[in-house]
């Protein structure tokens, strides 16, 4: 038997799936890339696992850790299994009626269709009180018949939510317990089993999304180990959630609606550690792939935690994860001009297939990509994605630029296509902001950290449009996401609501509580036999002014668990983010919340730094249209520069997985891990 020396981190991608390797033996790291194969990602991600070995075999490979889009694709395209609710009587609404509002807040048009149609949204008999009072015993014999109902009506997969089950879970226990034991698989939800906390609507829409999720994300990471066993491999297969941790395949087949936007996350995780080393603890980062640019902000060495998301309009998952802004303006975003005569830039894309005009695979319709091809930023005679595309086709971006944008506008080509990327970063920027100002942080504070495939083409613009001083592009921009994979740690997330008042609050009771959880998210940990460094905790709590609706998540410790170090605690907490303290209402404590991080061991960045003497002689002089003039750029190998070399722009900077577009009045420099800090020449 070989001996185990990768630890590999998959990213699949709309374009391409994305291998990082990390050799432990010699401490050494290398990327693969492969095309995605929608629909079948399983295939995909075996064929990179394939080009690791020479024998294409997995026995040497000691840990893969995958972050998956399979659970966010099925939900925006709305490909999930068909799922049945049972739920209290009086109740069956809920996932519909949301919080009562609209696709467009001023809008008096629009429509929403629910995951689980009414039809299959069942009720029983049974009430809980909001104390936790039983009112009503369940009625098992009407929750056997309802689930016989739904298995007729040909659901795999079944939510049971009953209204007021955080406060006492008894009764939707007893009726999970029946379903199970009649129920033909074991796609089962209990509502307060995903999300024991105050609020009907984010319950029911989270447990009902994981419910549906299940056997679809359950069949994918089932049907990936079989292969991956096949192929040799032995060790163990983590998933990466949307809280940027890391979790079991188990874990990710029961909880499914937790792989929500897991691959950008683990993106963002590989950025805050990098800039971190770097020196950077304040950072904004950009991933620009083939569909979106996915925007988050990483503010003292922490990327900024959400306790709920939209995967879109009405699909609710209240789960936390990190803040990232999504918008249509990837690589493949197509560019077209409205009927009120307006360049639009997305949110449409042409994907991986058929793929930007330049592709040469049937698409006519120019794209972001397009443009940068056209202008002479990507050479088109280079190989893409490490060989997966041999070269370009400029003169279909030319024509599908010249018919669909420059003739509509009257325009000429260049300029057109100059116009596709304006557009482009301008929306990029607006993203940024929204994550930035919005929230309360000065740009000017932050660095920019492009990643992606796209990514650095776009650096300098950004850094101009948002006013910020410095950008770090990663040594591996389009692997990113997958070295984010390697490096994030086992992490497993618990809540439950306390709702009291804060001088009602029973700090021994609470404690107790924080036991239980710790020793239940510590079995999820254990369970997926990894090796930890160190095990850490971190517990927060959900406050508000008695009469207010939204809370303010207060991190604490265990030693601040009282009713003065909560007081205190939360009136900081408030000042900062509100600028005042309100004097006189009552402050009541909702929900307590707990994590259980299991620390892996480090992945040293050091690895990634060029070796040896290098060379900072170009490859040659690529022509550039840039605001409205031609320029000699010099294109360089980008992972042949040395430690400390500088490039001065206009420069084309290339390796296989991305292209650097340095514009002219920008410098770079490379610093001891590898990056490229771009900043504006003095």
């Amino acid at each position: 038997m070989s001996q185990k020396r990768w630890v590999v981190g998959v990213d699949v991608g709309g374009t391409f799936t994305d291998l990082f390797v990390l050799d432990e033996q010699t401490g050494t790291a290398r990327i693969v890339k492969v095309p995605s194969t929608r629909g079948e990602e399983a295939r995909g991600f075996m064929n990179g696992i394939q080009k690791i070995s020479e024998d294409g075999s997995a026995s040497g490979v000691a840990s893969i850790v995958h972050g998956t889009t399979v659970g966010t694709n099925a939900l925006l395209e709305r490909k999930v299994a068909r799922t049945g609710i049972i739920t209290t009587r009086g109740f069956r609404d809920v996932l519909e009626m949301r919080r009562r509002d609209r696709p467009q807040t001023w809008g008096l048009r629009g429509s929403f269709t629910p995951i689980v149609p009414r039809a299959l949204r069942l009720e029983v008999d049974e009430r809980v009180l909001a104390d936790g009072q039983i009112h009503t015993p369940v009625d098992i014999d009407q929750v056997k018949a309802q689930a016989q109902a739904l298995l007729d009506a040909g659901c795999e997969a079944v939510c049971v939510f009953f209204i007021n089950a955080y406060a006492n879970m008894a009764n939707e226990q007893a009726a999970v317990a029946a379903v199970r034991a009649m129920w033909p698989n074991p796609h089962v939800t209990a509502a307060s089993e995903v999300l024991p906390e105050i609020r009907e609507f984010e319950r029911c829409s989270t447990a009902t999304l994981n419910a549906a999720l299940q056997p679809v994300v359950g069949s994918y990471l089932t049907r990936l180990e079989s292969d991956l066993r096949g192929q040799g491999f032995e060790g163990e297969l983590l998933i990466v959630q949307s809280n940027g941790g890391v979790m079991s395949r188990q874990t990710a087949c029961d909880v499914p609606v937790r792989t929500a936007l897991s691959g950008p996350a683990a993106g963002v995780m590989a950025c805050a550690a990098i800039a971190r080393a770097a020196g950077y603890p304040n950072v904004m980062t950009g991933d620009m792939g083939g569909t979106s640019f996915d925007v988050s902000l990483v503010a003292q060495g922490e990327a900024a935690l959400a306790a709920q998301t939209s995967i879109e309009f009405g699909l609710v998952v209240r789960s936390p994860m990190i803040q990232i802004e999504t918008i249509g303006a990837g690589g493949g975003s197509i560019a077209s001009v409205d009927a009120s005569g307006m360049l639009q830039v997305g949110p449409e894309s042409a994907g991986s297939v058929p793929g930007p005009a330049c592709y040469d695979r049937g698409n006519t319709r120019p794209t972001v990509t397009d443009a940068n091809v056209f202008l002479g930023r990507i050479a088109a005679d280079r190989p893409l994605g490490g060989g997966l595309l041999q070269a370009l086709r400029a003169d279909l971006s030319e024509q599908a630029i010249q018919k669909h944008v420059a003739e509509p506008l009257g325009l000429s080509t260049l300029e057109a296509a100059e116009a596709i990327l304006t557009v482009a970063n301008a929306k990029m920027a607006g993203a940024v902001r929204v994550v930035s100002i919005e929230k309360g942080h000065d740009p000017r504070q932050f660095a920019y950290m492009p990643f992606g495939g796209g990514g650095g083409l776009h650096v300098c613009a950004m850094m101009r449009e948002v006013g910020v001083a410095t950008g770090i592009v990663p040594r591996y921009p389009g692997v990113t996401s997958a070295l984010g994979c390697v490096m994030a740690d086992m992490r497993h997330d618990a809540v439950q609501t306390l709702n009291q008042a804060l001088s009602d609050v029973n700090f021994t009771e609470v404690l107790a509580r924080i036991d239980q959880l710790a020793e239940a998210c510590q079995a999820r940990l254990d369970s997926a036999g990894v090796r930890f460094v160190a095990v850490d905790e971190n517990i927060a709590l959900d406050m508000l002014f008695t009469g207010q609706t939204h809370t303010l998540q207060v991190n604490v410790q265990r030693s601040q668990l009282s009713a003065e170090g909560l007081r205190q605690a939360f009136t900081e907490a408030y000042q900062n983010a509100f600028g005042r303290v309100l004097e006189g209402p009552v402050i009541r404590v909702m929900n307590l919340r707990y994590a259980r991080i299991g620390r892996r061991p480090k992945f040293d960045l050091s690895v990634l730094a060029p070796v040896g003497a290098g060379s900072t002689q170009p490859l040659g002089v690529q022509r550039v249209y840039h605001q409205g003039q031609w320029w000699d750029a010099q294109r360089y190998a980008r992972l042949e520069l040395p430690i400390g070399a500088k490039v001065n722009g206009p420069a084309i900077l290339e390796q296989a997985d991305t292209t650097v577009w340095l514009e002219p009045g920008f410098e770079a420099k490379v610093d001891d891990m590898g990056n490229l800090l771009v900043t504006a020449q003095v």
